[in-house]
């Protein structure tokens, strides 16, 4: 008879350890969003712009991808935590040293993508650094969420274009380390 009250108890803690998991996995969820649009701005291109979004995503571990347009927009999407791509829209919205601020930001809510895992900025180049060759730059989620600071983020996008570019602009790159790109 204890057996039998030790395995029905047993069952009964498994069970609501079970049960709660969901609810937590549910409550993970709801905090996530994922958004897609362009930017507008009177200088957003040639000058760091999609770089300094990415830096920006790799600080708060989004996903996404910066593309620039043929119209002198900036193509934006991100996904992750709600919270964090309010920060970093309000960045994308002030601009950096080489770009104008006030930029606009039109967004559309986006599908959460299960399987994105990572922050792209297609056809990178630099104008500063004279490579002109295109490259993506790939940042690949962490797996733990936690935030980083603007240096890591600073050393971690460095490593990404290193580990990327090839021959004589990758030479270039490394010259021109510490510049605002």
């Amino acid at each position: 008879m204890k057996i039998a009250i030790w395995c029905v108890a047993t069952l009964i803690v498994a069970g609501l350890a079970c049960a709660t998991a969901p609810i937590s996995a549910r409550e993970a969820k709801a905090d996530q969003a994922a958004v897609s649009g362009t930017i507008s701005g009177e200088k957003i291109q040639k000058v760091g712009f999609r770089a300094m979004i990415q830096k920006q995503a790799i600080m708060y571990n989004l996903a996404g991808a910066a593309r620039n347009n043929a119209d002198g927009t900036v193509s934006l999407s991100l996904q992750g935590d709600k919270k964090r791509i309010d920060k970093v829209l309000d960045v994308i919205r002030a601009g950096n040293k080489k770009s104008s601020t006030g930029n606009t930001v039109s967004l559309a809510d986006a599908a959460l993508d299960p399987n994105l895992d990572s922050f792209t900025i297609y056809a990178w180049t630099s104008t500063s650094r004279n490579i002109t060759n295109p490259y993506d730059l790939v940042f690949h989620l962490r797996p733990t969420d936690e935030e980083v600071s603007k240096n890591e983020a600073a050393a971690a996008w460095n490593s990404i274009a290193e580990s990327t570019l090839k021959g004589d602009d990758l030479t270039k790159f490394k010259n021109h380390l510490g510049s605002e790109d």
